[in-house]
């Protein structure tokens, strides 16, 4: 009896191609903005299909995994798309209007990511 693998290898590191460092390894503690990014994806069902969410993310506002959790657990866990086209307007809405604009993060000192943004813009002018 032979057994599947759970999972499918589908990095190719036999290439020529330009492989930047790992700065971070592993240590996401990043104390100033624009050092280092970070990025995840995440699949959701639609009836057409998976549509992949590609997200990139400065560490220093560590918003990669709680915006994939926050959206998994908040906007999509009980929706059916019947198109990828309506999934990505949905997400593409949630995360513009609702997630940047208005949900308090902890981490933040309870500001929406825009609120925070914007006073340490302001702040950067003062000084």
């Amino acid at each position: 009896m032979k057994f599947r693998n759970k999972y499918k290898v589908t990095t190719n590191s036999d290439h020529k191609q330009l492989v930047f460092d790992n700065v971070l390894d592993r240590h996401f503690e990043v104390t100033q903005p624009n050092q280092a990014y970070v990025g995840d994806i995440t699949d959701l069902w639609t009836q057409e299909g998976w549509l992949y969410l590609a997200v990139v993310v400065d560490p220093v506002f560590q918003e990669g995994r709680w915006l994939e959790w926050s959206l998994k657990q908040e906007r999509v866990q009980w929706r059916h798309y019947q198109t990828r086209y309506e999934a990505r307007q949905d997400v593409l809405n949630y995360i513009t209007m609702f997630y940047n604009r208005h949900r308090l993060h902890s981490y933040l000192g309870y500001k929406s990511p825009n609120q925070y943004e914007a006073e340490r813009v302001t702040l950067k002018k003062v000084a």
